[in-house]
């Protein structure tokens, strides 16, 4: 058996080229789902209307819902879904736990925390300033997940998804207590926490872009040794994988994305959980693949989300954390059964 039948990191298979059909069908549904994203809302747009209004040859109230509005806001929701989908993809692989994301490792809920200290604190109130402060709460929390599910020396998925699911609940009371302390931190933060892509700009996401690249290239060069790892330490380090170096770099990449989503976004849930269950059973778990997906998967499921919310109680909406919450927790709740399992 070779190193590449084994699932050693070289190169990328050549059955991958049967694959590329699925990819196609991926990017065509994002495209679909970003133009709805364009033209629905509390006042529906046509496409036609939404094309020429990309291309200047339309002016008016319309073109500017279009242009003004909706279009910020559905960049956005692609670059954060990718995060969110490319972080859940990279969690999994490095913790060989498939319960495994940036919400349930509690990472989400320490970015979140950092920031609202951040505002209660310092009087921060946009991306620009408080990037940073979520990047620190974003690590803080994986490794004090990682430090709870150490078992013997290694971690213990189990654990890990316990210890993180507990460490994002106390993270997310104490979240609440601070923003109570102070009206302007309530008022700043609360509408951010809910995570949600309305009234933002492109404004907010400049700020974050590089580091939201930067996380996204790391984890796309580790995603070859990822498949190494699913093997076990042992036998990833006898294919001579640098694990821990791999296990770094993987979660430095988790960190960048998870951070610049919630920096740009607030903390929304289960996006990097779903998008790789979504991925695996059409491509299988070769990482080398399924972190691509996901790269399509997770923002698909975003734009998905916040069409739904837009529709769901129109003229109103609802917030896309909200919405990715109320289909999310089922979802856990099933995939964590068939784990049990």
């Amino acid at each position: 058996m070779t190193a590449t039948q084994r699932g050693a990191p070289i190169g990328v298979p050549f059955r991958a080229l049967r694959h590329i059909p699925l990819f196609l069908t991926g990017l065509a549904a994002l495209v679909l789902c970003a133009a709805l994203s364009l033209a629905l809302g509390a006042r529906s747009v046509p496409l036609g209307t939404v094309a020429d209004a990309l291309l200047g040859d339309v002016h008016g109230r319309e073109a500017l819902v279009v242009t003004g509005l909706r279009l910020p806001r559905t960049v956005i929701g692609l670059a954060v879904g990718a995060a969110l989908g490319v972080a859940g993809a990279v969690a999994q692989g490095i913790t060989r736990n498939p319960l495994a994301s940036p919400t349930t490792l509690g990472i989400n809920a320490g970015a979140g925390f950092a920031v609202v200290v951040a505002i209660f604190a310092l009087g921060l109130n946009s991306p620009a300033q408080y990037v940073w402060f979520a990047f620190t709460g974003a690590a803080a929390a994986a490794l004090f997940a990682q430090a709870l599910a150490r078992r013997a020396g290694d971690i213990d998925p189990v654990r890990l998804a316990l210890g993180g699911t507990v460490l994002q609940l106390v993270l997310l009371s104490w979240t609440w207590a601070v923003m109570l302390m102070n009206q302007r931190t309530l008022d700043e933060a609360r509408f951010w926490l809910a995570g949600s892509l309305s009234g933002r700009t492109l404004d907010v996401l400049w700020p974050v872009l590089p580091t939201l690249l930067l996380g996204l290239v790391v984890a796309l060069a580790v995603s070859p040794a990822l498949n190494a790892l699913a093997l076990g330490d042992d036998s990833a380090q006898a294919l001579g994988v640098p694990v821990a170096r791999i296990r770094l770099a993987g979660g430095v990449a988790v960190v960048l994305l998870a951070g610049s989503a919630v920096a740009v976004a607030g903390p929304i849930a289960f996006i990097g959980l779903a998008a790789p269950h979504l991925v695996r059973p059409l491509l299988g778990g070769d990482h080398r693949l399924l972190v691509p997906g996901c790269l399509i998967a997770g923002p698909l499921l975003l734009l998905s989300a916040d069409v739904l919310g837009r529709m769901v109680i129109r003229p109103s909406e609802l917030e896309v954390g909200i919405v990715t919450a109320f289909l999310g927790a089922p979802l856990l709740a099933l995939l964590a059964r068939r784990v049990a399992r």
